[in-house]
């Protein structure tokens, strides 16, 4: 355990920030699920909704620094191509 205030504070930040940054990533994999059983499951409709639902999250773990901007762009690019491909 640390001795320092400034460290004691820092332990207790650090873990407020995984907290919150888990909680964007899980809420951005769910997201990211719901775009994957439409498009298994054939349904246009609801595929295009859960991806603009989706692109709003990714984009905002994003901005939040949770993921990179490059990691962000190839997910949004191949749920969308997945959508596109549906028949």
């Amino acid at each position: 355990m640390a001795n320092i205030k400034s460290a004691k504070k820092r332990i207790l930040t650090d873990k407020k920030r995984a907290a919150r940054n888990q909680a964007v990533k899980s809420g951005m994999k769910t997201a990211i699920k719901r775009v994957r059983t439409a498009v298994e499951a054939g349904d246009k409709s609801a595929a295009q909704e859960a991806l603009v639902n989706a692109t709003s999250v990714i984009d905002k773990a994003e901005t939040k620094g949770v993921i990179k901007k490059g990691n962000a762009s190839r997910r949004v690019s191949r749920l969308a191509k997945a959508v596109n491909g549906i028949g």
